[in-house]
């Protein structure tokens, strides 16, 4: 018989521990950390001896539920493929969009100089490009609340559901005081049971109301993945069209720091291959705001991902109202010489190795691709035309993540203008170790980054 731990949906677990930044009144920064462990459980005992009678009397099972760069040579194409027309839903409305730094500030010029676990230096912080301009300064998760607290104003059909949104304000604050604004009927605390509320936020959607279901961390919702499989992503289809699923999934992912291999997933590659769902990253706040209100306006399942380590990043966004498109990539930086593909929070890794292919004479071309499922392939193409060689950096696994899928695009779209083989960087194949000399290991650095420049435009 399995352990009963495995088989309870009712339990009680004291949150992870949490770090996160506050702003206070006064404008400083205070540190705020639950110094609580995951791995506390506590049962009631009534309750395990029910479950006990109910085993003995009925029994029960539990079932437990080298690199990805293609060569282009092996693909023969006879004719050249057109470029396809762009179809967009949303308007997008540009505003504030500051244009990257092109050599100043720049960093030492050797490749080992760079800091290898950074998240974002003091340069490629984008407040620091716009603090003389309109709007305010937020951080990134605070640029997640005002687009989904204007949504929820805008209309009384969203609402949101998860472990902690309420009162606590979610794991990462994303909703706090949105449950005392709104009532705990439109902010719901659920159980920890992400199947459960998975499959209600779905049904919810399914009688006309536009839920947001936070996963307090990514990893968890794999416990979901029936429910997002087969019925987020094919009930409009195999119901003949009569039922729409406006859901947004979301929460925290990504390699953090030192949080062990369950809490170091990145699901964009389980997720991907599920027809009827949209999938967007968000890499700043002014895109996270952005996505976040297309994402509610959607009548399909969209996944948005954030990343665990840029939920402080700070940014000035626009006070009007703007909605980004959920099918559009982003030019972080025009250049000549390479295209290179990110997204997350190697946008950042990637942006600190464009400094030291600068000094060293190489101008690259960074494009944060933003959606990660249908892929800007407007946008991409038009790059890999000017560019001609295409390097690929993702925190995603190595087998069958993201960059696999671009690979296999690119090649049959745009391969006969490229003059070099599709280089893709990505993590390593392996649980996430909780050191963090070894996790570092495991995630693609700025260095490896300026050596792939240097070794594709020979």
């Amino acid at each position: 018989m399995p352990p009963i731990s495995f088989l309870l949906l009712i339990r009680f677990r004291i949150p992870n521990a949490i770090h996160c930044q506050q702003v206070g009144a006064a404008g400083k920064k205070t540190s705020v950390e639950a110094k609580t462990s995951c791995c506390n459980w506590q049962f009631h005992p009534q309750i395990l001896e029910t479950m006990a009678s109910i085993f003995q009397g009925v029994g029960a099972a539990t079932a437990l539920s080298s690199s990805t760069s293609f060569d282009t040579k092996k693909f023969q194409f006879s004719s050249r493929r057109s470029l396809p027309e762009r179809k967009t839903s949303f308007v997008v409305v540009r505003s504030g969009a500051s244009k990257m730094d092109n050599g100043s500030n720049r960093t030492g010029g050797r490749a080992d100089h760079l800091v290898t676990n950074a998240v974002a230096t003091k340069y490629d912080n984008p407040a620091a490009s716009t603090a003389s301009k309109p709007g305010h300064e937020l951080l990134l998760f605070e640029a997640l609340r005002e687009g989904l607290e204007e949504e929820m104003e805008r209309d009384a059909r969203v609402c949101v559901m998860g472990e902690d949104v309420g009162h606590y304000g979610g794991s990462y604050k994303v909703t706090k005081g949105l449950a005392d604004k709104y009532g705990d009927l439109r902010v719901l605390d659920t159980p920890i049971a992400e199947n459960s509320f998975t499959g209600m936020g779905i049904g919810a959607a399914m009688t006309g109301l536009r839920p947001i279901i936070e996963g307090m961390n990514m990893g968890f919702l794999l416990l979901a993945f029936n429910q997002i499989s087969n019925n987020c992503g094919m009930l409009h289809y195999t119901s003949g069209g009569q039922f729409k699923i406006p859901v947004v999934i979301r929460g925290p992912g990504g390699v953090g720091r030192q949080l062990g291999a369950e809490h170091s997933q990145r699901l964009e590659s389980y997720f991907q291959s599920i027809p009827g769902i949209q999938m967007v990253a968000c890499s700043t706040p002014y895109n996270a705001k952005g996505l976040m209100k297309a994402a509610i306006r959607s009548d399909n399942p969209v996944i948005l991902f954030e990343h665990v380590l840029l939920y402080n990043l700070k940014e000035r966004i626009p006070d009007e109202e703007y909605v980004l498109s959920l099918e559009e990539a982003e030019m972080v930086r025009p250049g000549e010489h390479v295209t290179i593909l990110t997204y997350s929070r190697m946008r950042y890794h990637v942006m600190q190795a464009a400094k030291t292919l600068v000094n060293k004479g190489y101008d690259p071309e960074v494009i944060d691709i933003r959606s990660l499922k249908p892929f800007d392939l407007y946008t991409i193409g038009n790059s890999i035309k000017k560019t001609h060689r295409v390097l690929i950096v993702e925190e995603c696994m190595r087998t069958g993540g993201i960059g696999a899928s671009l690979t296999a695009a690119i090649t049959e779209n745009f391969h006969d203008y490229l003059d070099a083989p599709i280089v893709c960087l990505s993590s390593q194949d392996v649980p996430t170790p909780y050191a963090g000399t070894l996790e570092e290991w495991t995630v693609v650095q700025p260095p490896q980054i300026v050596a792939a420049v240097e070794q594709l435009c020979r």
